[in-house]
């Protein structure tokens, strides 16, 4: 992903208001981000932890994404889930099924996309094996990096679709 400024980022929100994506808080690190690592940038707010916002290239330009993650109780700590972006196992309370509110009249009318996605968002770094999972054992894959890639930006790329639909 190439770097994108703060006002950038902010601009780029299609399913919150301008005042949402200008309360909203960036990730600690953001001055540090391992931009060429990232196929997109996700974080939770640390402000707001049951908040989450995701932006990404999509259909030409970047967008982003307001989220909500579940609130419920975790599941503990041996069980073991799968994200839908990055297809990489992780323990329970390393997965969170975070909803976002759908862009034009759906979203007005309240209706979501719901995933489950890593927790913190870092499916770029858990594919590149930059950052490991607490859940033992991860699966082997025969797909070379490239293509594990590949594959998460395609999910993202529907997760997307759905939401700006």
């Amino acid at each position: 992903m190439n770097p994108i400024t703060e006002s950038d980022i902010r601009t780029s929100f299609v399913n919150c208001s301008k005042g949402e994506a200008k309360r909203m808080h960036l990730p600690k690190d953001f001055p540090e981000l391992p931009w060429a690592d990232l196929d997109f940038l996700g974080w939770r707010d640390p402000g707001a932890p049951e908040r989450a916002y995701l932006v990404a290239e999509h259909g030409g330009r970047t967008i982003g994404v307001a989220l909500r993650a579940t609130s419920g109780g975790t599941r503990g700590f041996t069980s073991r889930s799968m994200c839908s972006l990055c297809l990489t196992m992780r323990t329970g309370s390393e997965v969170a099924l975070m909803t976002a509110r759908r862009t034009g009249e759906a979203g007005r009318q309240g209706n979501t996309v719901g995933q489950y996605l890593c927790a913190d968002l870092a499916c770029s770094l858990y594919v590149r094996g930059r950052k490991k999972s607490a859940a033992a054992g991860d699966l082997d894959e025969t797909l070379t990096l490239d293509d594990k890639i590949a594959r998460t930006l395609a999910n993202l790329e529907s997760f997307l679709d759905k939401v700006t639909a």
